[in-house]
């Protein structure tokens, strides 16, 4: 029984790999794709060439076929690019952009997010009015990631920090206007320094 094992590793060797290859087929980013790949590469070489059908060079064979498909899997990071392969929820579509591929009303509509991975088409919704096909939106709220709430960017416009920010801008670049202007206030009338006042 142990010998017929034995005699064929590599074609036990082929069947577990491509089961695993299989099986990362069906759940993606498992990582059983390296295991695969090196238990088929060592599993056909000793198919194709009997005299390495050893179990210690079919061993080696894998180990080191594993190591160059690790090395490729890492470096090429086939799920996404590298760093962004991580699996998000719906909260990460708040503050998200896009741009309206069908009319968002209060009750249908659907957007496009720049953001948005694989399957970047969402249902939308507007909390009033009507945004237009073609119109720059934002979300507001992802909805659980089925139907977001979107908004116009362009009627979005400021909002209170952004008005409080412009007036204490404002407020420091006037003196800065009056030191050019030569100590002249902004109503024409000359400003006195401490020194002519005191004369």
């Amino acid at each position: 029984m142990v010998e017929s094992l034995v005699g064929n590793a590599p074609l036990l060797l082929l069947v577990v790999g491509l089961v695993l290859m299989v099986l990362e087929a069906i759940s993606p980013g498992a990582h059983l794709i390296v295991i695969g790949i090196a238990l088929v590469g060592a599993g056909l070489i000793g198919v194709l060439f009997p005299p390495a059908a050893n179990v210690l060079i079919l061993a080696v064979l894998t180990l080191a076929i594993g190591a160059a498909a690790a090395y490729v899997y890492r470096e090429f990071d086939f799920y996404g690019g590298k760093g962004t392969a991580r699996t998000t929820d719906s909260d990460s579509l708040s503050g998200a952009t896009g741009y309206v591929t069908e009319t968002v009303t209060t009750r249908s509509g659907e957007v496009k997010l720049e953001e948005g991975g694989f399957a970047p088409y969402y249902s939308a919704r507007t909390t009033d009015g009507t945004i237009e096909e073609g119109e720059e939106v934002i979300v507001i709220d992802p909805g659980g990631g089925n139907v977001l709430t979107v908004e116009s960017v362009s009627a979005i416009g400021e909002d209170e920090i952004d008005r409080a920010l412009a007036r204490d801008k404002a407020a420091s670049d006037e003196p800065d206007r009056e030191a050019a202007d030569g100590g002249e206030s902004m109503d024409g009338t000359d400003t006195e320094t401490e020194t002519e006042k005191s004369k």
